[in-house]
């Protein structure tokens, strides 16, 4: 398959198969070794690269970053962040100067982060480099070096402009999407690659017919509403965050520790919810926000609470040749409250996350919907927990009542993120937590001290 990009400022026609991923072709293809392999999953970051299209520049991890993901784009690596003349970029210059390297395998995949950021004229330097691990230089004088350079100006190399080139096994509408779809049922869909990249590097495994979803741009909207906010199923979680946080920050606050920022420049909610992960943090937040979840076979539409969509572990309520086509969610929930629990603060895999919305009407419990990851073969609503809440007085003791409740609903596993007993104990605490953020007590992790 001939696939047309620009590579650090070159036209370049890639001769390769759709599911090659970029971090293996500039290696074996190009001698571009300064993209390293590190994780082979999209942690580490020490492959970062920064691609720019439409709409706009942004830093992914070409580990799970597939090929067919690429026509029509601009991709600059490590090696392409210095000007064509050996000129530094400010924020290399910078990493110099504030010691900001020892061993180097991870600076590579820092410099370019750092150079998206810059571009971009970011500021907020703890996240934008949250998803590169560093395990010798520390952070400190990373960080020292990104905000040494903010002020400098763009370079003028790296305002890219991506050429104009057809994306191969790219559907460009959900019509075609359909239709393609529907031809092929057992065909694999690839949005932003950041699940189904590893069925690749982990699992090795053969996709067979692919279709990439990045050219399906009507798959991509955002409509808000007095009422509601619907996200098509190709919207980022990067997009996402920045959709819902001012009606619901937090939920934009766990969003912030979902992945990194390469993993939720690629990472869509649409695919997030169609492959169905019993640990993915999106369900159980939505799901306490009565969210529904739009699908398409052909010409056929239909809608389904996404509570409903979640059948068994492995298994959703989706026909062959159906799909995703997006999720609404109501606005002004402002009971609505997410909470995430992991061993690692930033880009970490939950143990447990729950969502919650409760109704307090006269002093009283009228309705909630609660709902977990983590607990269950699915994401999954603690009837029983609700039902011990609603119609009782929204206090304390109500809370401590309703804890039993929480042992009928779940019967988690134990594996290697935590115990089913630590599991079933942090769904509780979660409750509790609930209330106090709810009567008005400080429950950040950040700034709770004792």
């Amino acid at each position: 398959m001939d696939i047309t990009f620009l590579l650090n400022g070159e036209t370049v026609t890639a001769q390769a198969a759709p599911t090659v991923t970029l971090l293996d072709w500039l290696r074996t293809e190009r001698g571009l070794n300064g993209t390293k392999e590190g994780c082979n999953e999209g942690d580490c970051g020490a492959c970062t690269v920064m691609v720019t299209d439409a709409s706009g520049a942004r830093s992914l991890n070409a580990c799970i970053l597939f090929m067919g993901q690429l026509a029509g784009k601009a991709v600059r690596t490590v090696e392409g962040i210095a000007g064509p003349d050996g000129a530094l970029h400010p924020v290399q210059q910078a990493m110099v100067d504030h010691h900001g390297s020892q061993c180097g395998f991870c600076t590579p995949g820092f410099v370019v982060s750092m150079a998206t950021a810059h571009l971009n004229g970011r500021s907020d330097h703890d996240d934008q480099l949250a998803g590169n691990l560093c395990r010798c230089t520390g952070y400190a004088p990373i960080v020292r070096a990104a905000k040494a350079a903010a002020d400098a100006p763009v370079p003028v190399w790296m305002r890219d402009t991506a050429p104009d080139a057809k994306t191969p096994h790219a559907p460009t509408s959900a019509d075609d999407l359909a239709a393609w779809y529907l031809d092929h049922p057992n065909g694999t869909l690839i949005a932003g690659a950041t699940d189904v990249g590893l069925w690749v590097t982990k699992q090795f495994r053969d996709l067979g017919d692919v279709a990439f979803l990045h050219a399906c741009t009507d798959l991509q909207t955002i409509d808000v509403t007095d009422n509601a906010i619907r996200f098509g199923a190709g919207v980022t979680m990067t997009q996402v965050l920045d959709a819902v946080a001012a009606d619901y920050p937090s939920y934009a606050a766990m969003i912030r520790r979902y992945g990194s920022v390469q993993v939720r420049n690629a990472a869509t909610i649409g695919g997030n919810i169609a492959n169905g992960s019993p640990i993915g943090d999106n369900p159980p937040a939505l799901i306490a926000l009565g969210a529904t979840l739009h699908l398409r076979r052909g010409d056929a539409l239909r809608d389904v609470a996404l509570q409903d969509y979640f059948l068994a572990y492995g298994k959703q309520d989706r026909q062959p040749g159906e799909f995703v086509t997006g999720v609404t969610i109501p606005r002004g929930r402002d009971a609505h409250r997410v909470y995430k629990l992991s061993k690692r603060f930033d880009q970490d895999i939950s143990a447990v996350c729950g969502g919650f919305d409760v109704t307090v009407s006269d002093g009283n419990v009228t309705a909630a919907c609660i709902a977990f990851g983590g607990m269950a073969g699915v994401p999954k609503r603690a009837a029983a927990v609700e039902a011990a809440l609603i119609g009782q007085p929204w206090n304390a003791q109500t809370i401590a009542d309703a804890l039993p409740a929480f042992a009928a609903d779940f019967e988690p596993l134990s594996d290697m993120r935590a115990s089913a007993a630590y599991r079933l104990e942090a769904a509780q605490n979660m409750l509790q937590r609930y209330f106090a953020d709810l009567s008005g007590v400080s429950v950040n992790v950040r700034e709770v001290s004792a």
